[in-house]
């Protein structure tokens, strides 16, 4: 039962990754996105501890989870960093559209088959979209960083 719940949890969060191109690819083109472009909604370092960033931001680096998004690479010095900042942003809201999808399908779950089953999809779901949408904040933090100080120079 639960190894069933746990192939079915990852199974909706890598399908939320889907889900989550499409609608980001509409909502590229909205002004709304300009706002969620800036979006910081986890700043405190205590709570990402307590979310697992580290540990999912190792395992991203670590493990084949590196080879899907190469846009997202510094690759010597002629990287643009604002280029990079959007790619970044486009990961991030996608991210945080499939964290919500997943959400509402795991409380539906919960709802109508079973209370563990919709835990089991909302830890995955935390691992799978929420950790790498705090990781692309934190990174753009750290770009925001550079850029002032090139313009501060």
């Amino acid at each position: 039962m639960i190894f069933g719940y746990i192939t079915f949890s990852i199974s909706i969060c890598f399908i939320s990754w889907l889900f989550a191109i499409f609608v980001n690819g509409l909502l590229i083109k909205t002004s709304f996105y300009d706002s969620l472009s800036n979006f910081n909604f986890v700043r405190s370092k205590v709570l990402n501890t307590i979310l697992f960033v580290s540990i999912v931001k190792w395992l991203i680096a670590n493990t084949f989870f590196k080879y899907f998004n190469q846009s997202i690479r510094l690759q010597g010095n002629n990287v643009s960093l604002i280029e990079l900042r959007n790619e970044m942003t486009a990961a991030e809201i996608s991210h945080l559209i499939g964290f919500i999808f997943v959400m509402f399908f795991a409380v539906y779950k919960s709802l109508v088959e079973s209370p563990l089953l919709g835990l089991t999809i909302m830890f995955f779901n935390l691992l799978m979209n929420l950790c790498p949408s705090l990781i692309q904040q934190q990174n753009k933090r750290r770009i925001d960083r550079v850029l002032r100080r090139k313009r501060l120079s």
